[in-house]
């Protein structure tokens, strides 16, 4: 019975095991200076992106799990991209609309990160709808530089424009 028990144990501790997730900043030439990571967690309440960046700018960011595990640039839409290998964001179910992390937009949009004056964030955000670090493994987490308004009006995807600071979340 306490093999039982043992066993069961360290399976459940290894469902509930962190990712960590090294990001760098993102430019037109490639992957460049860490900027910190951002560390997910499974709760009863979904997945929690913890960070721990520094470097950006101050304010409100737009934050999204992103379709491919890549950080690279690439060309979309006829124009060199920061972390455009990265894709679009996260949209299993092809919803093809952004929205609130707690609505029915894309998987992969995340609460708002708020980066304080001396260009840190560290306040954890919760994305009550992913609620597996199954679901993220294998994709791409990224930092926009502005902030999101959670809807594609008046700019597609929250309006958060360029990509500053991309990771991959390891399987």
């Amino acid at each position: 019975m306490a093999a039982a028990l043992s066993a069961g144990t360290s399976l459940g501790s290894a469902a509930l095991a962190d990712i960590t997730v090294p990001m760098h900043q993102a430019t037109e030439k490639g992957v460049m200076d860490e900027v910190g990571q951002v560390v997910i967690s499974e709760s009863e309440y979904g997945l929690v992106f913890t960070p721990q960046l520094k470097g950006l700018e101050p304010g409100v960011h737009g934050f999204h799990v992103h379709e491919k595990p890549s950080c690279e640039p690439a060309e979309v839409k006829g124009k060199m991209t920061a972390a455009g290998a990265a894709g679009d964001h996260f949209d299993p179910k092809g919803t093809g609309k952004h929205g609130y992390p707690w609505g029915d937009g894309h998987l992969g949009d995340l609460p708002a990160l708020y980066v304080d004056a001396q260009g840190s964030a560290s306040h954890p955000v919760l994305a009550p709808r992913l609620t597996s670090l199954d679901q993220v493994a294998g994709h791409a987490l990224m930092v926009h530089v502005g902030g999101d308004n959670h809807a594609d009006h008046p700019k597609p995807s929250g309006g958060g424009g360029a990509r500053e600071a991309c990771g991959v979340i390891k399987q």
